[in-house]
Order: C-alpha cells, then structure tokens, then sequence
C-alpha cells in the first residue's frame, strides 16, 4: 500500500472517530464504533493504532495539523499585526459556523487532561504552540509601534482564552448571543486596548 493510501485510510479513521468523540465521549466510545462508523474492519484500525486512546491522541495531531497550515499562514503574511489578529478572529469564528465538530471534540479532550498525562502533555504543547504564534503577531505590532506597551504572554493569553470560549457555544445556550456577534465584540474590546492611537 502506497504512503498516499495510507494517508487515506489514517484520515479515513480519524474523522470517524471525531463524529464518535462527539456522539459518546471519550470515556463512553469503543474501537467498535470507530470500526461501525468508519466502515473498516477491526484488523485494519489496529493495523493503524494499537488503542482507542491511541486513536484519540493521534486526532489532536489530526486537529491541529488542519488548523496550523492557516494559522501559520495569518502570522507568515504582510499584513499588519491588527489585520492579522482581525483574520485569526475571523479564522476561527467561519471554522465553528462551518463545521463546529472539532470544537466539541475539544471540549471532550480538556476533560481527558486532568484524567490522563498523555492528553495533558499533548493539549499543553498544541495550546504552547498557539500561545507562541499569537505572541509572535503581538511583539510584531509592538516592534512597529501599531500597539501600546503590554505583557505579551497576558495578552496573548487572554486572546487565546476568548477564542477558546467558542467551544462553550457547541455546549451550552448562549442566550441569543451568537458565536459570532460575542467574538467580534471581543475582538474590538481586544483590538482597543492594544493598538495605539495616532496622535
């Protein structure tokens, strides 16, 4: 089997054990489901993966390799620092409204962090990683003057945390606030703060 088939088959098994983390959680689902679900035989998901937890932890390598090629993208641009943490607001806000899966399955990950050191391991270099592009983007602005004097890891962690708080909208009734309409007001909050005004 040639490396591009079996990419196939390892992306093949990874979405269908996404729709299953969704429907029964972690703790709830079997390699069985994934097999029912991704229409493969047992043999061939333990040709890939030894384990459910297996499985699971290779979907956050999975979910953040999707998400990291347009991520990386918004920091690699020429747009100013502004525009580039409007575009990561705006990156995540069409993603949940597009397909809000992998923001449920998120939440499901968290609650295996304080369970397991692996997932805690993983989810703590995932969200390291995340933390370092948005304080690239941050000490960028600072660099050219576009943005007032701040604590960099404060700021880059409190944008992280209000992204974050889309997955509560997969989760709970916001009220009739949309996903949309709290983080684009978040985002002006942020983006005042910030950037410093012209004299």
């Amino acid at each position: 089997m040639g490396q591009s088939r079996k990419d196939e088959r390892k992306e093949q098994i990874l979405n269908a054990a996404l729709l299953v983390l969704v429907e029964k959680g972690y703790e709830s689902s079997r390699v069985d489901d994934i097999v029912e679900k991704a229409g493969l035989s047992k043999g061939a998901i333990y040709w890939y993966y030894k384990s459910k937890k297996e499985i699971y932890l290779d979907l956050v390598n999975f979910w953040v390799f999707k998400y990291s090629v347009v991520l990386n993208h918004i920091v690699e641009e020429d747009a100013p620092p502004a525009q580039q943490l409007q575009d990561l607001f705006q990156y995540f806000i069409d993603q949940y409204e597009t397909d809000p899966e992998p923001f449920k399955v998120l939440a499901e990950f968290w609650s295996m962090v304080g369970k397991d050191k692996d997932f805690k391991e993983k989810l703590q270099k995932v969200y390291s990683n995340f933390q370092q592009l948005i304080e690239t983007i941050i000490e960028s602005g600072s660099k050219r003057g576009d943005f007032k004097k701040v604590n960099i890891k404060i700021t880059a962690l409190s944008i992280m945390v209000n992204i974050e708080s889309i997955i509560w909208f997969t989760l709970f009734d916001a009220n009739g606030v949309t996903a949309r309409e709290y983080i684009e007001t978040i985002k002006e909050f942020i983006l005042a703060g910030i950037i410093k005004k012209s004299s």
